[in-house]
């Protein structure tokens, strides 16, 4: 009960759970003939199955979501690949880790971490309760991900951010900060932006990598309302605080774009599917949201010098 508790929490906090667009239909991928029977084991990597298969595999509602996710170009852009130890960024309920565990296989690893335990309350939502929940997070999580897993998939665990394990530094290949930063900027008066930083630097082996997707503001913009507490940033903001910790930037994509979002200094990242917060008694505007879709995002990669 306490693990469905974080994630349904986590669902509403990031829009980031499996609620689907009454509007999008199921995007089946066209899958290569080369790919689809390749389900042998690599004895190198320990993965099962392609990323390709894998998401071909998913559920209706789950592959609802990939118009707008763009899981294989994004996955492809940033370079994951089965046998990599992975940082996931705040893994809520498990979209991206269910993939991932599998992806990766058995030779990989899949590490969740989340917000540092004293930023919670600064959410008005979070209660003794919910607070109850985040303490044991770091070993809850990792239970709860036992049910995605099967015999060819990554083990995993977790970890919360300014709390990184010794043992970890230098291990991983790569991080994903998916729809993370935001408030982690909205909070930087603690440094939580910082330290999440600091700690996906120090997490990773010399040429590891970074993938940001993250809600865009214009660059135009009033910096104070890209602050993250709307939900956008700017590019150039995150490009400069990911140089400012010694990451070099390889470029961008426009994988996950979406030209349809365009907000003003009223709007929240929130009024757009899959929250619909500003909507949910409002059909007409609602209608309005759902035809333009899910948020505009920045598709980023950065790598850790390897001297």
């Amino acid at each position: 009960m306490r693990i469905l508790l974080i994630c349904l929490c986590f669902t509403l906090l990031y829009g980031c759970g499996s609620e689907t667009s009454p509007t999008q239909e199921s995007t089946e991928l066209n899958t290569p003939s080369t790919l689809t029977d390749n389900t042998s084991v690599s004895p190198t990597t320990g993965s099962s199955i392609t990323l390709v298969d894998l998401l071909n595999a998913q559920s209706d509602d789950f592959k609802a979501r990939y118009p707008f996710r763009n899981p294989r170009q994004t996955l492809e852009f940033i370079g994951i690949e089965p046998g990599m130890t992975v940082v996931e960024a705040l893994p809520g309920g498990g979209w991206y880790s269910k993939l991932l565990l599998k992806l990766l296989g058995t030779q990989g690893h899949l590490i969740g971490v989340n917000y540092a335990t004293d930023m919670w309350p600064r959410f008005a939502f979070v209660d003794d309760k919910f607070m109850a929940t985040i303490n044991s997070w770091s070993t809850d999580w990792p239970e709860g991900a036992q049910a995605w897993r099967d015999q060819n998939s990554a083990p995993v665990s977790a970890f919360v951010y300014g709390d990184m394990p010794l043992d970890t530094q230098g291990t991983a290949d790569a991080v994903l900060l998916i729809r993370a930063l935001h408030n982690l900027a909205r909070f930087e008066d603690g440094n939580y932006l910082t330290q999440a930083i600091q700690d996906s630097f120090d997490i990773l082996k010399p040429g590891g990598i970074v993938g940001v997707v993250q809600h865009q503001a214009a660059e135009t913009a009033p910096d104070q309302w890209a602050d993250g507490s709307s939900g956008y940033l700017k590019q150039s903001f995150v490009v400069s605080r990911m140089e400012a910790a010694g990451f070099q930037f390889v470029g961008a994509s426009d994988i996950n774009k979406n030209p349809k979002d365009q907000p003003s200094t009223d709007d929240i990242v929130w009024r757009l599917p899959p929250s619909l917060s500003t909507s949910k008694e409002d059909p007409a505007l609602m209608a309005e949201m759902l035809a333009i879709g899910e948020s505009n995002r920045m598709t980023l990669k950065f790598i850790k010098p390897t001297s």
